[in-house]
């Protein structure tokens, strides 16, 4: 819709001079004034400032999508954003179109600062202004209420156009105008056809939903609804994102597009835009009409869409809140899956598969499934486990999901997949509800998983006690879309805050003092990271046991490159079982060697003799690197009261580096500031080097811990015996069991001899259970 602007009074032209002749000097900025370059809008720009008192810097520029040539820029005031302690997140500028007569006119002004002027500069203004009709512009732009009256005519539709709700309204025929009352001022917050821009204003998250839904109809994209963010003091929403639709890689549609919007809750109770990207990395289909209309979102008392997440907005004519769940599984999986399903329970009994169905209409939605040997492994390695979803990140046209824990090598064993239907509570809520009844109740101690909502609220409801740790690329994701705007200098100081700070008080000052020296207590996104930093700064995960799971690195997938987008559907199943089959074997190699190859040992220890027979290969190349290292530190005891010491345990030549032990003589309870043993279960060298110290030649067996230990997968029946029902226990020794029956029947398959031994030790092993064939 195109509308001019008529002026109601005209100011009289002194002397006859004209704006073209006077080369603008002395003119405000107005919607309409145009100039023959980019340059020459930026000095008149420049010219006004000195006059008003403000600098100016060049902001964004747009280019055209079909020539890359510029086709719009923005001149803003010094002190916009919070780049610098010197910024205020002034809003002030002025943006100028190129038309396609080659002009340059002013189509977006805020006049308004948020800091003081330093009063006008050395140029005066001698004529009066002098003034002319505007160029055509789009309705609906930041109006400048010192201008002269103007009657705003729609020429294409001269009916009452309806904004939505919480927007500035405008008719045609005349009737609407813009006071210039100077004692009665008024601006809208947001006008319909306004293109967002940081400091902008609503009333409501609704208001800027709407808003933003308006200006992607003209723009030529959709919006979904993504992430938002609570109040760790009472739950209420802080801030929320809308994004392109084609954010993210979840789907094969979507292409990483960064264009979003984000606004805050102020303390007013309105919302303001304090993040935004307009730059898509995808063709627009401007002036794209959305025929359905505008739909509003229900507001539910909390700033509005709580109750919907990642819903789809301007479908360009199939515009409507999606009521039922979507489905990412293609029809053609069920069946296929399902059949194999099938055919595995057929060869192994303590197979497992559930299907959930959708409550509304009955269909198959999200799968899970696992097999006796995934099952068994859960009862063995699985008090830390990693909710993998690599898909997410990807262009992966399946949702396949693994549930992943890691063994007495270290290394990842499958736990249990999943075909995920949709990202929404309910799906994950089902998944892990089913992955807990198939491992009968035993629950982790920590999981890594993402960080989405959805995820956290089916992680709470399901595993109220266990440790979510946040996914490290996740994390890395956010940070580099984050820390853009921010210097070089403060990167730098926030990963040294994060990766090398001790303890979590440490942590805090250190943060603490890093925000104010930098200005950033009003940063959201700081803010909000900060209040969630039990989920993922290093310091405050030390004290959960995650199996040694780093903190820093990312976890591979289990299946490596063997499934991935590009995985046709007849060979999904061969694929993995192919995949599955070569990581047990890689597991099956480890057991061998832990049982017949033995390190050599590097000091005279007692204890690295007793750790070397009793745990695996891998763990105990781990541990005596930790003993070996024990030599390099200095030992000095601070403190004895009673049974009870603590130990000042310092690297040599490194002053910076030391970590407090306390030492209990009564009992051998040791513990140590680094927090080694708590997080991964393995002996520090700060503890070892207070042991060496006091003479303790053998570790107390609190400190052995069997998951680590050559025999894990067969002893740990001793470790459940308390703490677990009956019918768990049973089911724990029917799979330990099957495990041990099932490698008699592979190795002794293998050849004739072989048959007659295996099963000569069966039958004498029949004998005394009081068995008899």
């Amino acid at each position: 819709m195109v509308a001019k602007a008529y002026p109601v009074r005209i100011l009289h032209h002194n002397n006859g001079i004209s704006e073209d002749e006077e080369g603008g000097s002395g003119v405000e900025p107005y919607v309409g004034l145009e100039f023959d370059t980019a340059e020459e809008a930026r000095e008149f720009y420049n010219a006004y400032a000195a006059r008003t008192g403000f600098k100016v810097r060049t902001g964004q520029l747009y280019r055209s999508r079909t020539d890359g040539t510029v086709s719009s820029r923005r001149f803003v005031c010094s002190k916009e954003g919070f780049q610098l302690n010197s910024r205020t997140g002034c809003t002030a500028f002025i943006r100028v179109q190129r038309r396609d007569t080659g002009k340059w006119v002013l189509d977006q002004i805020q006049k308004e600062h948020n800091h003081e002027l330093g009063g006008e500069g050395s140029v005066e203004e001698t004529t009066p202004r002098p003034s002319r009709a505007p160029a055509p512009t789009k309705l609906g732009v930041t109006v400048n209420p010192h201008r002269p009256k103007m009657k705003v005519v729609d020429e294409s539709d001269r009916e009452t156009r309806s904004c939505p709700g919480g927007f500035k309204r405008f008719k045609g025929g005349g009737e609407g105008e813009v006071s210039d009352d100077h004692h009665q001022t008024q601006q809208p917050k947001a006008v319909t056809g306004t293109e967002p821009y940081a400091g902008l204003e609503f009333g409501s998250a609704n208001e800027a939903c709407q808003f933003y839904q308006a200006y992607a109809e003209v723009v030529g994209f959709r919006v979904r609804i993504g992430q938002l963010f609570r109040s760790k003091v009472d739950g209420s929403i802080t801030s929320r994102r809308f994004v392109c639709s084609r954010e993210g890689f979840q789907h094969p549609s979507r292409m990483g597009c960064g264009a979003y919007m984000r606004i805050k809750r102020q303390d007013s109770g309105g919302w303001i835009v304090d993040r935004l990207n307009k730059d898509h990395n995808h063709d627009l289909e401007p002036g794209k009409k959305n025929d359905a209309g505008m739909k509003k979102i229900p507001d539910d008392g909390t700033g509005g869409l709580d109750s919907v997440d990642l819903i789809e907005l301007n479908d360009f004519g199939n515009n409507h809140i999606k009521k039922t769940r979507e489905n990412r599984i293609g029809k053609e999986w069920y069946p296929l899956l399902l059949d194999y399903f099938q055919s595995r329970q057929t060869e192994d009994m303590g197979f497992f598969y559930a299907v959930e169905l959708d409550v509304n209409n009955g269909s198959c939605m999200s799968i899970f499934w696992a097999d006796s040997r995934a099952r068994f492994a859960c009862s063995q390695f699985g008090d830390s486990v990693v909710f993998d979803t690599s898909y997410r990140k990807g262009s992966y046209s399946v949702p396949f999901a693994t549930i992943i824990g890691f063994n007495h090598h270290r290394q990842p064993v499958l736990l249990g997949c999943a075909m995920v239907a949709d990202e929404s509570k309910e799906a994950f809520l089902w998944l892990f509800q089913t992955w807990l009844r198939a491992m009968s109740g035993r629950r982790p101690r920590s999981i890594v998983a993402d960080q989405d909502l959805p995820i956290q609220q089916a992680l709470v409801q399901v595993f109220p006690g266990a440790h979510h740790r946040y996914s490290a690329w996740q994390i890395r994701e956010k940070e580099r879309e984050n820390l853009i705007p921010f210097p070089s200098e403060f990167k730098y100081e926030y990963e040294k805050c994060i990766y090398q700070t001790q303890t979590t008080v440490e942590f805090d000052s250190v943060w603490n003092a890093l925000i104010n020296k930098y200005g950033l207590r009003d940063d959201v996104w700081l803010r909000e990271i900060y209040e969630q930093r039990e989920n993922w700064v290093p310091a405050y995960l030390r004290a959960s046991f995650f199996a040694g799971i780093p903190i820093n690195g990312t976890i591979e997938p289990f299946f490596g490159a063997s499934l991935d987008a590009l995985t046709p559907l007849r060979e999904f199943i061969s694929r993995y079982e192919q995949a599955l089959e070569q990581r047990r074997e890689e597991e099956r190699k480890e057991d061998f060697n832990s049982y017949n190859l033995q390190p050599f040992l590097q000091t005279k220890e007692p204890v690295e003799e007793q750790c070397r027979r009793l745990y695996t290969l891998t763990v105990f190349r781990i541990f005596q690197n930790e003993l070996v290292q024990s030599y390099n530190y200095l030992c000095l005891k601070t403190y004895e009261e009673g049974a009870v010491s603590r130990f000042l345990v310092r690297k040599c030549g490194n002053e910076s580096e030391k970590h407090a032990v306390t030492f209990s003589a009564s009992n051998l309870n040791s513990s140590c500031s680094c927090q080694l043993f708590e997080h991964e279960g393995l002996l520090c060298r700060h503890i070892l080097k207070v042991f060496n110290l006091l003479d303790i030649r053998e570790l107390p067996s609190r400190y052995i811990l069997h998951r680590w230990t050559k025999n894990a997968e067969f002893g740990f029946v001793r470790d459940m015996e308390s703490g677990v029902s009956a019918q768990d226990l049973k089911a724990l020794m029917v799979w330990s069991l099957r495990e041990a029956a099932s490698k008699y029947i592979e190795f002794g398959t293998s050849s004739l001899e072989k048959y007659k031994l295996a099963y000569e030790i069966m039958r004498e092993g029949g004998k005394k259970l009081c068995w008899q064939r």
